[in-house]
């Protein structure tokens, strides 16, 4: 009876881990729409920017690996590139209340303006809904999608997982790669990194 009921668990959890790589965010798949509030109270879709890349940036501005890029200027510098060549660029905070990175719209605003920073939109998900939708790890978590609406590139920001400034100089930026890559009719040579960084401090 005992084994009898262990086999049925056991089926049971493997059919569940199934689904869950069945449902898994893949490159080469359709990116999941989502909405959401910004940092100035307008309404944020992915479906709104269909026709364009898309960047989305997992963001915690006390995070050292987060400061590692705006400090050393290197994101605010791809955001202006990049936006330059109409790319939406879209930083996601999905620090839960009271968690850390966790700031009111007014705050963020304040950091962005002093980093000088250029992103289209900074999306607000206190609930971890969209984080969760595409499984965002670490701050930063970058995922790049393309006018069709799939998913070329997903995983670190870079190739030097150190909260140093100083590792930007000389680092191989992967979401840089992969747009000029696409947009230049190529494969993305690496679709998938690791990504690096503190962890995302959902509230659930």
């Amino acid at each position: 009876m005992k084994r009898n009921v262990s086999i049925a668990l056991m089926s049971t959890l493997f059919m569940l881990s199934a689904l869950t790589l069945a449902w898994a965010l893949k490159v080469g798949t359709q990116a999941p729409d989502f909405t959401g509030t910004d940092s100035k109270g307008q309404q944020q879709s992915l479906a709104q920017y269909r026709g364009k890349y898309v960047v989305l940036e997992w963001h915690n501005q006390n995070c050292p690996f987060v400061r590692k890029q705006y400090q050393s200027g290197n994101m605010e510098g791809l955001q202006r590139k990049w936006t330059a060549k109409n790319v939406v660029w879209l930083s996601i905070i999905s620090s839960g209340p009271g968690q850390d990175g966790s700031v009111t719209p007014e705050q963020e605003s304040a950091y962005l303006a002093k980093m000088h920073a250029a992103p289209t939109a900074v999306i607000f998900d206190p609930t971890g809904k969209i984080g969760h939708m595409y499984e965002a790890k670490t701050t930063p978590h970058m995922f790049v999608i393309d006018p069709k609406g799939k998913l070329i590139y997903e995983g670190a920001i870079d190739d030097q997982p150190t909260p140093d400034p100083a590792g930007v100089k000389g680092s191989k930026n992967y979401v840089d790669a992969a747009l000029t890559e696409d947009m230049n009719g190529e494969p993305v040579l690496q679709p998938v990194t690791r990504p690096y960084g503190c962890s995302v401090k959902y509230g659930d």
